[in-house]
């Protein structure tokens, strides 16, 4: 017999063999997949007075549409007496939250969005009701509410640049949103001694076919101060 000769094959080029080796496995594949994120879960107690803030902006709104519609001054009282509230609300959140050590991912968008229902849309709407409905009346609201827009954005972006080394801002520049409660105070003054509507305090003032209150420039002036560059100290 003949000895056994060793010799080893060559692979030829292109040629494919099968093997039991693992392939190489893409890290990837292996990273834990994300959680679905739980808008409900996520919610904690201080996210429930920021949502109770919006809905006495929004049941603000409403009430004075139906004071519109049915020209109730208990109506007209009830959005007005809904503000206080909201911003009771607005105050507690944080103080909570910064109390119980918890906050959500949601918290500081769920609270601007909040407060420009509470503190921009109802005291525009409130306005509106009382008289202010005239065409240069309604572009100052509106000018009004996208100041407030405008300045809780301006906030959100640079919260973190004010903020000092534990994380709180200690002041805001332009005034803040919720100032806007001082005009409906003076709105409700107003209310009580029966100078709205046809008998607005300071009557109006006609621009050619168009007519300015002059009660209106309240929200100009309120509105210009929130994209300001004043610094405010914060409570």
């Amino acid at each position: 017999m003949c000895p056994d000769v060793g010799f080893a094959l060559e692979p030829m080029p292109g040629a494919r063999y099968e093997s039991n080796a693992m392939p190489p496995t893409d890290p990837a594949a292996l990273a834990p997949r994300p959680r679905r994120f739980s808008m409900i879960r996520s919610f904690v107690f201080a996210d429930l007075l920021t949502l109770g803030n919006g809905f006495c902006g929004a049941a603000s709104v409403l009430a004075a549409m139906q004071f519109l519609v049915m020209a109730n001054g208990r109506w007209l009282w009830l959005a007005m007496a809904l503000l206080p509230i909201a911003l009771v609300f607005d105050f507690a959140d944080g103080r909570v939250a910064r109390w119980r050590h918890r906050s959500s991912f949601l918290g500081a968008d769920l609270d601007s969005l909040a407060d420009v229902i509470s503190f921009g849309m109802a005291p525009a709407a409130i306005g509106f009701a009382v008289g202010l409905r005239g065409a240069v009346d309604v572009v100052i609201l509106l000018y009004f509410v996208g100041c407030g827009i405008s300045r809780l954005a301006r906030f959100n972006a640079t919260a973190d640049v004010l903020a000092d080394e534990s994380g709180k801002v200690k002041y805001f520049e332009g005034t803040p949103i919720p100032t806007s409660v001082l005009i409906v105070a003076v709105l409700a003054v107003l209310h009580a001694r029966g100078l709205i509507g046809l008998n607005l305090w300071l009557g109006a003032w006609h621009l050619g076919r168009f007519a300015l209150h002059p009660l209106s420039l309240l929200y100009a002036i309120s509105g210009s101060a929130m994209i300001s560059t004043m610094r405010v100290p914060k409570i």
